[in-house]
């Protein structure tokens, strides 16, 4: 395992900032204390971190996707103002069932499916089954299992409320608090990990 090759995919809202119900202004985006840290972490330790964020308000018409580019420009900037950066952002505008014809349709990339997480693989050349996925959602759990990663859950954001039903299906690999202390859990397993391979 090279640790270039490993992504740490991270869900946006609840996750890496406070949950906003299809927040859709830059003004809203507030950071859940400590996760810039845990990305800043992970830049220094050279895996790749990723978003991967369902935006179904695009398809219900409620913002569109310049907003949506306007909130990630203030993402970016206050990660940066703490020493933390992404290596991409992706997000699914689509929805199965509202919306205007061009969004409101099936597609591979809303969680809980893997589209954004196979795109981000062959773009960076990450390989997923030595990645890892962390969110407040099941359905971010699921497409981490579904695409061969291991698997976080956050009780920030709608963890807390969401934890049993993960438990019982199966899809989560640890729980922690928050980001921070899932960047943590990780680290040492990555550092578990080397060593282990060393001695090989």
């Amino acid at each position: 395992m090279k640790v270039e090759q490993v992504g740490l995919f991270l869900d946006r809202d609840g996750t890496l900032n406070t949950e906003v119900d299809f927040l859709s202004r830059p003004e809203e985006l507030q950071l859940i204390p400590h996760a810039a840290q845990a990305i800043r972490e992970a830049n220094e330790f050279g895996v790749r971190v990723f978003i991967i964020t369902n935006q179904s308000g695009i398809a219900r018409g409620l913002f569109t996707e310049a907003d949506l580019a306007a909130v990630h420009k203030r993402l970016r900037s206050l990660l940066a103002r703490e020493g933390g950066r992404v290596d991409a952002i992706y997000y699914c505008p689509h929805h199965p069932e509202y919306g205007t014809s061009r969004y409101r349709k099936p597609c591979s990339c809303r969680k809980p499916k893997t589209g954004m997480l196979r795109r981000a693989a062959k773009e960076f050349g990450v390989r997923l089954t030595d990645s890892f996925v962390i969110g407040d959602r099941c359905i971010d759990m699921q497409a981490g299992k579904a695409a061969g990663c291991s698997t976080a859950l956050v009780l920030t954001g709608y963890g807390s409320v969401e934890r049993d039903d993960c438990l019982h299906n199966g899809s989560v690999d640890y729980i922690a608090r928050d980001l921070y202390g899932a960047w943590r859990h990780i680290r040492s397993t990555l550092v578990r990990q080397t060593r282990s391979r060393k001695r090989m």
